[in-house]
């Protein structure tokens, strides 16, 4: 229950995924529950993400058009934020709900922002909230008006961190092999997220060496997960990429302690992001990350320092930059330290989340004994 000066506020969105902005939010909701802000989450569709949500908020899922509009009305939220869900716009306005509505841009192509920016009918958001300055540029070629306000995403230091080798849950998969570096790539099986060229990645590598294994992370009920699973047996490369698409939340920090402790590192092979939660989710963790040198990858990456970036999208540099970090250990261990205190210093949760408290408490009506502004008992 909120107290007379708390805040209750819902978070709507169509996709429960297990992803970054998923990822974001549950750490974000830690935080605001620990300075007197109440999270709830309105989902249409569950993509594996319920286990990492619910657990830490209160987590309606439903695509009952009357059923949602007797949440927002039943419920008395004090602001309502918007994730790339148009359809939120209708029943927000069938609710008749008067209080300060809020959207989060995070779909990092236009073609697909467009439809949820296109039209807001008689809502009038306070403001727009993007997670980089490369989705500021992009959302501010489809609106004009309302002010574009950036907050990275931030990860809960407390549970992502470069965990001590007793610490390490050895036990469960992935087991760590023997005499092996290891190389993460961690999220979904889609086009996005670029799946053929780590099979390229891999390809190369099993071509050259054979003291290195690729772990993927994730990609259960990923649209594109039979196709890559094809690919993945025909090219024979299930020796050397190893995938395990379950990985409960709870274990992440163990996955990524396991390949910092082999001399590894993460990889990314992603075309476009509007942020990209597991580069400080590894960051943190004291493993660096390669990647791709696009926005906004480079505004989290300290090329050289906290990773190292290739060009665009070739397959040799990619490479090329995992090993200068796998057989550099004294580099390895320098960017690992280095990832850390950059993340601590600018993408972890308690600096972050504090810009957005500050904003919603800047926006939203002060309550007297637990009654806004204007708000009638």
């Amino acid at each position: 229950m909120r107290g007379d000066n708390g805040m209750k506020v819902l978070v709507i969105w169509r996709l429960l995924t297990v992803g970054g902005v998923n990822a974001g939010w549950r750490n974000r909701s830690i935080y605001f529950k620990k300075h007197g802000i109440e999270t709830e989450f309105l989902y249409t569709t569950d993509h594996g993400g319920l286990h990492m949500m619910r657990d830490v908020a209160k987590v309606y899922l439903t695509k009952d058009d009357e059923e949602i509009v007797k949440i927002i009305k039943n419920n008395a939220y004090d602001a309502i934020i918007v994730v790339d869900t148009k359809a939120a716009y209708k029943w927000i306005r069938r609710a008749k709900y008067k209080g300060p509505v809020f959207i989060e841009a995070r779909t990092p192509e236009l073609i697909k922002l467009s439809p949820h920016l296109a039209s807001f009918k008689g809502i009038e958001p306070q403001l727009i909230i993007v997670p980089s300055n490369y989705q500021k540029r992009l959302v501010s070629i489809l609106v004009e008006d309302i002010p574009i306000h950036v907050i990275y995403n931030g990860v809960d230091t407390s549970f992502f961190r470069a965990l001590l080798p007793e610490e390490i849950d050895y036990a469960n998969m992935p087991i760590l092999p023997r005499d092996k570096k290891i190389v993460g790539w961690i999220g979904r099986v889609d086009k996005r997220k670029n799946w053929p060229m780590l099979i390229e990645v891999a390809k190369k590598i099993k071509s050259e060496r054979t003291d290195i294994e690729l772990w993927l992370i994730g990609g259960a009920q990923s649209v594109q997960r039979d196709e890559f699973a094809v690919v993945w047996k025909e090219e024979q490369l299930d020796d050397i990429i190893k995938w395990f698409p379950v990985i409960p939340y709870q274990q992440m920090p163990h996955i990524y302690a396991k390949i910092r402790q082999s001399g590894g590192c993460t990889l990314a092979t992603t075309k476009a992001e509007s942020f990209g939660n597991t580069f400080i989710e590894s960051m943190i963790c004291g493993v660096p990350v390669v990647a791709s040198n696009i926005r906004p990858i480079n505004e989290i990456v300290d090329h050289g320092k906290t990773g190292l970036l290739y060009r665009g999208q070739n397959v040799d540099d990619a490479v090329k930059q995992l090993y200068n970090i796998i057989d550099q250990p004294e580099l390895h261990q320098q960017m690992s330290r280095a990832a850390i205190k950059r993340v601590e210093e600018q993408f972890a949760i308690q600096v972050v989340a504090e810009q957005y408290i500050k904003l919603l408490k800047c926006k939203v009506p002060i309550k007297e004994n637990g009654v806004a502004e204007g708000e009638t008992q």
